[in-house]
C-alpha cells in the first residue's frame, strides 16, 4: 500500500483540488510546475543551503535523560524549536520562496494561527526581499501578540480576520479570497498540509527533512535507523507529516499522532478532528472535518492556537483510515503538566503545540527497550503568558 500523494492529488479517498473556477489558474500552475522545479539542481542546491546555513539544520536529535529515566523508555526529542525562527515551519517556507521565486511571484501570502508560520513567512519575504501580507484571526492576535511584534518588524503587514471564531480557519478563508483576486503576482504560503493539491504533498516534502534526519540521527547515536515510533502533535498536520515521512513504509515504526481535545471531547470546546469529525470538504480538499449533520463547520478550541483548526491534512485522513497511524488526543490540562514537566526535568520550554506530543506518554504502554522520537515542533517563548497566567509565577 502507497501513502504517498497519487498522480491526482489522492491520499486513498481524501485529497484532491475542489477549488472555484477563479482559483483554477493558480492551482493548475503549481499543480503542473512545482515538482519540475523542486527536483531541479538549483533548487535542491538553494533549498539545501539554506537549510544548513540559515535555518541552522541538522537541528538536534537529543536524548532527554531525565525523562527517559522517569518513564524508564528511551525518549529522544527531534529540535526543531531550535531552529531559526523557533519551529519546523522555516522548513516550509524556505522551499515555498524558492518555488515563488522560480514562478516569477512578487507578493507572498500567508496564514498563521500560532503566528510561528506567518514569523516564517516573514522572514523569508524579508530575505528575498518580497512583500508580505499575514491574515490572522483576530482572537489569535491577541493571544500570540509576540509573533504579532516580530512579523510587522519583518516587514509584513499582518491583516486580522474578523470572521467566524477569529482563529486559523477564519485566517485561511481571507488568505484564499485574496489569492482569487491577485493570481498574476502572488504565491500563497499555506503552512500545513492542508488546501488543495499539490500544497499537502508540497508541505510534506519541503519538511520531510525532519525525519531524513532523524533516521541517520539515530543511526550515528544507536546504530539503527529505525525508532519504536514517532510522536508528534497534530493540528493541520506539518509537523506530523515531515516527522512521519521517511517511516511511512517502515511498518516496524509505530507512528503517533496527538491532536488537541482541549477542554475535553465530551465539550463543545475541542479540536480533535479525527475523533469527532467526520469526511468532508474544508479549504478545497477533502479529509475529516468537524461538522454538524447538515456541514456546517464547528468552531474548534484550543487553548494551542496552532491547532486549533476543525480539519486535519488528507495524508493524516489517510493514515488513520488505514490504520497506519495512530491518533490520540490531549486536554489543555494534560498539554500544560506535560509542558511543566519537560521544563523542569530538561530545561526546554516547549511550544503549546509541541507539548501535545509530550501528552502522549502518559498514554502509552512504554517498554524500557523502546526507542521513542518526539517532534518537539516548537518553542514556547511565544506562550509564556499563557504559562505565567496559568502556573501563577
Amino acid at each position: 500500500m502507497s501513502y504517498q500523494v497519487n498522480r491526482k492529488g489522492y491520499y486513498g479517498e481524501f485529497g484532491g483540488a475542489f477549488i472555484p473556477e477563479m482559483m483554477h489558474p493558480n492551482i493548475e500552475e503549481l499543480q503542473e510546475k512545482y515538482m519540475e522545479v523542486i527536483n531541479s539542481y538549483n533548487f535542491r542546491q538553494d533549498f539545501i543551503a539554506l537549510l544548513k546555513h540559515y535555518v541552522g539544520r541538522p537541528s538536534p536529535l537529543y536524548y532527554a535523560r531525565r525523562m527517559s529515566e522517569k518513564y524508564q523508555s528511551h525518549i529522544f526529542l527531534k529540535r526543531e524549536d531550535l531552529n531559526h525562527t523557533g519551529s519546523h515551519k522555516i522548513n516550509n517556507t524556505i522551499g515555498q520562496i524558492l518555488l515563488a521565486k522560480a514562478l516569477g511571484k512578487t507578493r507572498i501570502i500567508a496564514e498563521t494561527g500560532a503566528g510561528q508560520h506567518g514569523v516564517a513567512t516573514a522572514t523569508v519575504c524579508a530575505l528575498m526581499d518580497m512583500k508580505c501580507i499575514v491574515y490572522m484571526g483576530a482572537l489569535d492576535v491577541q493571544r500570540q501578540a509576540p509573533n504579532v511584534k516580530k512579523m510587522r518588524m519583518l516587514g509584513a503587514e499582518v491583516i486580522a480576520a474578523e470572521s467566524g471564531n477569529k482563529t486559523l480557519k477564519d485566517a485561511t478563508n481571507e488568505a484564499m479570497r485574496d489569492w482569487i483576486n491577485n493570481p498574476e503576482d502572488t504565491h500563497y504560503i499555506i503552512g500545513s498540509v492542508v488546501g488543495p493539491h499539490p500544497y499537502p504533498d508540497m508541505v510534506a516534502r519541503f519538511q520531510s527533512v525532519i525525519s531524513e534526519e532523524i533516521k541517520w540521527q539515530l543511526d550515528e547515536q544507536l546504530g539503527r535507523e529505525l525508532p519504536t515510533r514517532v510522536i508528534a502533535c497534530v493540528g493541520g498536520g506539518s509537523n506530523a507529516a515531515g516527522a512521519f515521512y521517511h517511516f511511512l513504509d517502515s511498518e516496524a515504526v509505530e507512528l503517533i499522532g496527538v491532536e488537541a481535545a482541549g477542554k475535553g471531547i465530551e465539550t463543545k470546546e475541542t479540536a480533535a478532528t479525527l475523533t469527532l469529525g467526520k469526511p468532508g470538504v474544508l479549504h478545497s480538499s477533502r479529509s475529516f472535518v468537524m461538522q454538524t449533520n447538515d456541514g456546517q463547520i464547528i468552531e474548534p478550541y484550543s487553548i494551542s492556537a496552532g491547532l486549533d483548526y476543525p480539519g486535519i491534512g488528507p495524508m493524516h485522513a489517510n493514515l488513520h483510515a488505514t490504520k497506519r497511524a495512530k491518533y490520540l488526543w490531549a486536554t489543555d490540562d494534560e498539554v500544560l503538566e506535560a509542558a511543566l514537566e519537560l521544563t523542569q526535568l530538561e530545561g526546554i520550554i516547549p511550544a503549546l503545540e509541541s507539548a501535545h506530543a509530550l501528552a502522549a506518554l502518559k498514554k502509552l504502554s512504554l517498554k524500557p527497550e523502546d526507542v521513542n522520537v518526539i517532534s518537539l515542533s516548537g518553542r514556547g517563548d511565544k506562550d509564556m503568558e499563557t504559562y505565567l497566567n496559568h502556573f501563577g509565577y
